[in-house]
């Protein structure tokens, strides 16, 4: 997708998507960081127990990242935050995992999606935040061992592979329509969109992507999209 040179941060528009980008993304790594930090005590042994607690660290170190940003630009990072609670809460609601592996799916799942998301949207943005949020969204590991876990349950569980399966379709469902209402529901955000160039028919091909990047992913853990 071809964008237009983003506006500076004194241009109010622009300084509130950026806030926007900038306080979700928070506030996905800090409720990111709590579930990996709630999984890792379902798992089945000291070593991944111990490798998912470094997965949460990391991703509170992703947390603080954005949050400096906020700082640098004189925003409260809990002000930012806030909006994205609510819309955060209901779609952990509807996506409860059954089972310890179930929540490995969709933190390699959903999340994924949602990040996929935040790094279209950052080709929108300043360079200087956009660094800031790849930072943010790098996955540090994450998803390979998520992979790896997956991966050995369905050899020893053949039957996962369909419950997984239809987990993660669902998983495909809720976050793309979480992702197109935190755009819609902001106003800011779909401005930027829309100011940085991006026609009717180019976010849609946005929303392929990430369909498409899902399949991928839905692959490499061995499931079926």
């Amino acid at each position: 997708m071809e964008t237009n040179p983003p506006e500076g941060l004194d241009d109010p528009a622009y300084r509130a998507a950026v806030v926007d980008l900038l306080g979700v993304l928070a506030y996905g790594e800090l409720t990111a960081c709590l579930r990996m930090a709630t999984d890792a005590d379902l798992a089945p042994s000291l070593r991944i127990k111990a490798q998912m607690a470094g997965f949460a660290s990391t991703e509170y170190r992703q947390y603080e990242l954005l949050v400096e940003r906020l700082d640098d630009l004189g925003i409260d990072a809990e002000v930012a935050m806030q909006p994205f609670v609510a819309p955060f809460s209901a779609f952990h609601d509807r996506t409860r995992p059954r089972s310890w592996v179930e929540g490995l799916v969709k933190a390699y799942v959903g999340d994924g999606i949602a990040k996929d998301f935040y790094r279209e949207m950052a080709s929108f943005v300043d360079q200087r935040t956009r660094d800031v949020m790849d930072h943010a969204l790098d996955d540090a590991g994450t998803g390979e061992f998520i992979v790896g876990v997956v991966r050995d349950t369905l050899k020893t569980d053949p039957t996962a592979k369909g419950r997984l399966s239809l987990w993660g379709r669902r998983l495909l469902g809720e976050a793309l329509s979480q992702g197109q209402s935190v755009a819609v529901e902001r106003d800011a955000l779909t401005a930027l969109l829309v100011g940085g160039g991006a026609d009717l028919t180019e976010i849609g091909e946005m929303f392929t992507r990430l369909t498409d990047r899902h399949t991928e992913r839905m692959a490499r853990l061995g499931l079926t999209a």
